[in-house]
């Protein structure tokens, strides 16, 4: 991914938090927030996975020690 398709990507991710946050105004659940810009984000096709775990590097095991992303979007 060249720095031209980041900075558009970025763009587009801003945006749709921008309108889910225009939409919804603030005070909700940070999950609420999450559903909503998960959904904005499938509507513009940008892809993204939710909850993904991140495993701790232990002694060279992964240890799943119940660290989440939120959200990860075009593998980034």
């Amino acid at each position: 991914m060249t720095s031209n398709d980041l900075n558009q990507l970025t763009g587009s991710i801003i945006g749709a938090a921008i309108e889910v946050h225009r939409i919804l105004g603030p005070g909700l659940l940070e999950s609420a927030y999450e559903e909503c810009l998960c959904r904005e984000l499938a509507l513009h096709s940008i892809a993204f996975e939710r909850q993904k775990d991140i495993p701790i590097d232990y002694k060279g095991v992964a240890l799943n020690c119940g660290y989440r992303l939120d959200v990860v979007v075009a593998d980034r």
